[in-house]
């Protein structure tokens, strides 16, 4: 191949352009940062070390010194939400927003910082007002976000799961497990107006939107068994060892009172202990040791316990054995017993479901976190805390 000379000519040139652009670049940002009021790089060197006083007195002072700079009062309005000063925040953007001149688009980015600012305060009227007004595209995510937020705090069920599909569509991100439930709580509201039917309408819709919501067929087993369809019940109820098989301590007590109300209450006991046998689940273990203390007597009580600590010890295990051990005749049923006390002292309320989101400690089981509102995240199994 021959070598084309006029390469070396427009090598040169190439190097010129590029450092022309360069140079650009350079004296662009210069005078970008000349713009910017010496106050804005205190409020930031304020804000790294975590003064966030002194950062809020040197914002507003760039902002008095250049009150043309959107970024320096958004800058100042975050750190007015920061801190909980949301009336601050509010008048800010409230006085921007009354400027005239203001273009659509800035006046979108204002709206969208004032919604936060309603959001933040509780008044969610005014957020949602302001969150469903916000056309502009970048916003339509952040915009959801909120409102699903918001419908969540005002059980607006239906609305949530709208905001949620189309959060869904637009994210990627999967909402399923909230949706369906959203229709559990749907099918809630409907149980307490009796009205059966839109209950299991919306149980139904939930499956639809998440075959594994667990909360939907326990909520239909319930229905049934209240009507005396008890068949019925178990076999929604047994549905759950095929979706998450951990929750299978929360149905174990209606499966059992179902069996007992068809006469069949050692079916019942047999396919708990078969559920224990493969799971070993403690909340099953409970109620086995429970059932066979009331049906079978001290005696297979203390074998069941005893099984127990063999293969896991636990105090849990040791209360159960012990507490057998003082109903049998022949034993020390004085020591027996005193030991029970001080294991069931030692136990005290240190069992509770956690949160595997926030690590919440509840000590009844919540299908929503009370502290940080995740869905299906609190242990359906309660845990011991350390001592």
């Amino acid at each position: 191949m021959e070598f084309e000379y006029w390469w070396l000519l427009a090598l040169p040139l190439f190097f010129t352009l590029g450092w022309l652009a360069a140079r650009v670049d350079i004296n662009q940002l210069l005078t970008e940062s000349t713009t910017l009021p010496a106050a804005y790089f205190k409020g930031l060197n304020f804000l790294i070390s975590d003064q966030h006083d002194k950062a809020i007195e040197a914002f507003i002072e760039a902002v008095q010194a250049n009150a043309d700079s959107m970024e320096l009062h958004f800058a100042l309005g975050s750190l007015f939400r920061r801190r909980g000063e949301v009336d601050r925040a509010i008048h800010l953007h409230l006085s921007l927003l009354e400027r005239k001149e203001l273009p659509d688009q800035q006046k979108q980015a204002v709206m969208a910082e004032l919604a936060q600012d309603y959001l933040k305060a509780g008044l969610f009227d005014r957020a949602e007002e302001l969150f469903t007004s916000l056309h502009d595209s970048r916003y339509k995510q952040t915009a959801l976000r909120a409102l699903l937020e918001i419908y969540i705090r005002e059980r607006e069920w239906h609305h949530a799961i709208k905001s949620a599909v189309e959060l869904e569509r637009l994210s990627g991100i999967s909402f399923r497990k909230e949706v369906a439930q959203f229709h559990c709580e749907i099918a809630m509201k409907a149980i307490l107006e009796h009205d059966v039917h839109s209950a299991r309408h919306a149980l139904d819709t939930a499956i639809e939107a998440d075959k594994g919501c667990v909360r939907a067929n326990i909520m239909l087993g319930d229905l049934e068994a209240g009507a005396g369809n008890h068949k019925q019940a178990i076999s929604f109820w047994k549905r759950v060892e095929f979706q998450r098989p951990e929750y299978l301590g929360l149905v174990a007590p209606k499966l059992l009172n179902s069996y007992k109300a068809l006469g069949n209450l050692d079916e019942g006991i047999t396919l708990l202990k078969g559920y224990l046998q493969t799971y070993k689940l403690p909340s099953i273990l409970n109620l086995v040791y429970e059932t066979t203390l009331s049906e079978e007597g001290a005696a297979s009580a203390e074998k069941l316990a005893r099984e127990e600590l063999r293969r896991k010890p636990s105090l849990q295990a040791l209360d159960q054995f012990l507490r057998a051990q003082s109903l049998l005749e022949g034993a020390n049923q004085q020591d027996a017993l005193l030991m029970q006390q001080t294991v069931r002292y030692a136990i005290g309320n240190r069992s509770a479901h956690y949160c595997d989101q926030c690590g919440f400690r509840a000590r009844n089981f919540h299908w929503q976190c009370p502290a940080c509102n995740a869905w299906e995240s609190l242990s359906p199994e309660t845990k011991e805390s350390a001592v």
